[in-house]
């Protein structure tokens, strides 16, 4: 009985080293949102960008973490200045196939992140389109610049007005998630939207969507 006890180890302890040998999943601590609200760059402010982020996470059983939107806020009207960067933890991140996206914020803010295509993923495990699809829905709201901070402090430029307007009076900064198109092909800051609306959003290559992190 011993001696099968000890071959039983043995293997287990050689299926464990084997190279592609599944090994215990991490969980899902990044995504795509599959969907934005669909009223162009009005999300309700930061509290409903995080509320998004959290429905989404909880229609994929991962609500039982904390999930922020990565987005920047321009201090006006009261409001403090928010960085995308300072709101979401700090890492690792993993997408919902559990690969690595960043270590740590430095390396999210640096090419050792894992954003492509085929790595930022919606909350279900699932591609985002991208450039040569139809549609093509890689433009993702940030309101940052490529360190992940406020992309400018004048809100109708950067932000759509702090994330409440669905106006074309009024632009924002957008990253794309396939590092395609652009002069810098960065994940998070490439180019500022046509407008806020969501006829706007849509005509330059996005659909109102954003990147969900859970943080500490």
């Amino acid at each position: 009985m011993r001696m099968f006890k000890g071959i039983h180890a043995v293997v287990a302890m050689l299926v464990w080293a084997l190279p592609g040998v599944a090994q215990d999943q991490q969980p899902m601590t990044f995504f795509v949102a599959s969907d934005g609200p669909g009223n162009g760059g009005n999300l309700g402010g930061l509290t409903g960008a995080d509320a998004l982020c959290q429905r989404l996470a909880a229609s994929a059983d991962r609500g039982d973490a904390t999930w922020h939107a990565y987005l920047s806020q321009a201090p006006t009207d009261g409001l403090p200045r928010v960085d995308a960067r300072d709101r979401i933890g700090s890492g690792p991140w993993h997408n919902a196939k559990g690969d690595l996206i960043a270590a740590n914020v430095a390396d999210l803010h640096e090419d050792r992140n894992n954003i492509r295509k085929y790595t930022a993923l919606n909350e279900h495990g699932e591609e985002v389109e991208g450039r040569g699809d139809q549609p093509n829905r890689h433009d993702i709201l940030t309101g940052s610049d490529s360190m992940g901070r406020l992309f400018d402090p004048d809100p109708a430029v950067s932000t759509c007005n702090n994330w409440t307007s669905s106006s074309d009076e009024h632009t924002t900064r957008v990253g794309h998630h396939d590092r395609l198109g652009g002069a810098n092909a960065s994940w998070n800051s490439v180019h500022n939207s046509r407008g806020c609306s969501q006829e706007a959003l849509i005509s330059s290559g996005g659909d109102g969507l954003l990147y969900c992190f859970a943080g500490d």
